[in-house]
């Protein structure tokens, strides 16, 4: 089977940058949305994307692809997209912290098992989790296109 370069939805994640990193944030903006779920399955991620990406260019803004989730509830989830500048009509924030990075690939059903794994990772570099991020780098159809379905932990130390 042929490697597929680009699919056209979402771009091809490199993992190298984000794997076993810690980053710091000093009043990151983002713009923040809502996503319905039913037990953390999301019934409208991509609507809410779509959505935010034509306030984000009529703007004149850019984003970034990486889009951290907090899964802060069964029903549903808040989510950041990264962007240069404010953006009219969408909710701005700022994120500040310190943040461990760990890339897993796999099933969306091993998050809790990734989260075991992540917590072991940060008590062995000395430092306790506070609160934890989900970056889901691309959708489920391009993940399949790619063969690889890579999902990044954000954990604010």
């Amino acid at each position: 089977m042929p490697e597929i370069k680009d699919t056209g939805c979402c771009k091809k994640f490199d993992p190298a940058p984000w794997d076993d990193k810690e980053i710091v944030w000093q009043d990151k903006l983002f713009i923040k949305d809502r996503v319905r779920s039913v037990l953390h399955i999301p019934l409208n991620f991509g609507q809410v994307i779509v959505r935010n990406l034509k306030k984000i260019e009529a703007a004149g803004a850019k984003a970034e692809q990486f889009m951290p989730v907090d899964e802060n509830s069964l029903w549903g989830a808040d989510l950041y997209i990264a962007v240069d500048k404010e953006v009219p009509g969408a909710e701005t924030v700022k994120l500040s912290g310190t943040f461990l990075t760990k890339v897993f690939e796999g099933p969306y059903k091993d998050v809790v098992r990734w989260m075991e794994e992540m917590r072991k990772h940060a008590v062995g570099k000395g430092k306790e989790i506070k609160k934890f991020y989900f970056c889901y780098t691309t959708c489920p159809r391009c993940a399949k296109a790619y063969g690889k379905n890579y999902v990044v932990i954000l954990a604010q130390v």
